[in-house]
């Protein structure tokens, strides 16, 4: 255990310092949610009634976007630069492997999402419940980070990556794009009504992120051989 601890933290401080030094990753990724958002907002003629309805798929729209370009450069970088076959060739559990990409990759989005979440606030001119909308942000990202790191392990196989990944992706994702959604919704206040039910769709959420998890811990194995 003290070993597969180690090869953890040491690849994980390899992806954070990969992230930091790029860099074009949160760029990117916070641009492009800044923009949606922005778009989306002279779209929609939201009245306060219906805003807890449509902002929560906004958000989460713009976040899985967002979180593509981080997943799909997660394997594309290092497959594109050789390295990833040291990785494989090196004598470390691939388990680790994929937690780490999964750490980073969490931690990348949550980055774009600080950027992103005071402009939702105010462009949409919400009132929210802060720890519940964290915790939401939170789950819905693992939960993001830990399929896609599996099906960016796949799709950088192929040579049209950038389109298999969202491809493969998106429908498996659903249910916890949908559980996400509602969880949001719930932490957005309106004045005059009642705040939705959390408690069914939080539950299925964090039931949605562990399962997906602990397959795709299994899994990864067998995805990043390449034939």
């Amino acid at each position: 255990m003290s070993r597969f601890v180690g090869q953890l933290q040491t690849l994980i401080w390899k992806e954070l310092l990969v992230e930091a030094r790029g860099r074009e990753t949160v760029l990117a990724g916070a641009v492009f949610a800044l923009l949606v958002l922005v778009v989306f907002n002279f779209a929609f003629d939201l009245r306060v009634e219906n805003v807890a309805a449509v902002a929560p798929g906004v958000l989460w729209v713009t976040v899985t976007f967002a979180g593509v370009l981080s997943l799909g450069r997660s394997f594309s970088r290092e497959r594109d630069r050789r390295t990833l076959d040291g990785l494989l060739l090196a004598p470390i559990d691939r388990s680790a492997l994929y937690l780490a990409k999964v750490v980073a990759s969490v931690a990348s989005m949550l980055l774009v999402e600080v950027i992103a979440l005071p402009a939702f606030i105010g462009l949409f001119n919400l009132t929210v419940d802060l720890p519940l909308l964290v915790a939401a942000l939170v789950l819905g990202t693992l939960g993001l980070a830990g399929v896609g790191t599996l099906f960016a392990a796949i799709a950088a196989h192929t040579r049209a990556r950038d389109v298999m990944l969202p491809l493969l992706l998106f429908p498996i994702q659903v249910p916890v794009i949908l559980a996400t959604v509602k969880s949001t919704g719930a932490a957005i206040r309106v004045p005059g009504l009642d705040p939705p039910e959390l408690g069914q769709w939080l539950g299925l959420l964090i039931a949605f992120d562990a399962l997906f998890l602990g397959l795709s811990v299994v899994l990864f194995d067998y995805a990043i051989e390449e034939e």
